[in-house]
C-alpha cells in the first residue's frame, strides 16, 4: 500500500515536471536544428554563389583561350600564305634574274654584232679606196675582238650574208698584200 501511495501521491509530480521540462529542451534542440540548418543552406547558397563565380572565371578563360587559339590559328595560317607567297616571289625573282641575264647576253651578242658590221662596213670602204694597210688592220683588230664570229651566215634577198662577204674582202686582201 505504501507503494500505492507513493504511486497515487508521488508520480503525478515528477510527470508533469518531466513533460514541462523536456518542452523547453526540445523547443530549444529544435531552434538548434533550424539555426543548424538555416547556417547550412546559408552555407550552400554561399558555395554556391562561389560556384557560379568561379564557373563564370572559367568560361571568360575558356572564351579567352579560344579566341587565343583562333588567333593563333589565324597567325599559322598567314604565316603558311606569307611562306607560299615568298616562295613565289623568290621564283618570280629567279626568272626575272634569268631574264635579265638573258637580256644582257642578247645585248652583248648584238653589241658584238654590231661591232663586226661596221668593222664590215669599215673594210669594205679602205677596200673600195685600195687602202689595203688599213684593211689588213682592220682585219687583224677584228679578228683579235673575235668580231667574225659575230656575223650572220644568212642571207637575204639574194645579198651575200655578212660572213660570207667578210671572208671574200679578207681572201681579197690577202692575195693583194702577196703580191
Amino acid at each position: 500500500m505504501k507503494f500505492e501511495k507513493r504511486d497515487a501521491a508521488g508520480s503525478p509530480a515528477p510527470q508533469e515536471d518531466k513533460q514541462g521540462g523536456n518542452k523547453p529542451v526540445v523547443v530549444y534542440i529544435m531552434i538548434l536544428f533550424i539555426a543548424a540548418f538555416l547556417l547550412m543552406a546559408l552555407s550552400f547558397f554561399m558555395h554556391q554563389r562561389s560556384n557560379t563565380e568561379a564557373l563564370g572565371e572559367l568560361q571568360n578563360s575558356v572564351s579567352t583561350m579560344q579566341e587565343v587559339q583562333a588567333n593563333q590559328e589565324k597567325i599559322i595560317d598567314l604565316q603558311d600564305k606569307l611562306a607560299v607567297a615568298e616562295e613565289e616571289l623568290d621564283r618570280v625573282n629567279d626568272k626575272l634574274e634569268a631574264y635579265q641575264e638573258e637580256q644582257e647576253a642578247a645585248q652583248k651578242a648584238l653589241e658584238l654584232e654590231n661591232q663586226a658590221m661596221r668593222a664590215l662596213y669599215t673594210l669594205q670602204q679602205q677596200y673600195l679606196t685600195l687602202d689595203i694597210e688599213g684593211c689588213a688592220k682592220t682585219i687583224q683588230e677584228a679578228d683579235d675582238a673575235g668580231l667574225p664570229a659575230a656575223l650572220s651566215d644568212k642571207s637575204e634577198g639574194g645579198v651575200t650574208s655578212p660572213a660570207v662577204r667578210w671572208q671574200q674582202l679578207k681572201d681579197a686582201v690577202v692575195a693583194k698584200t702577196e703580191k
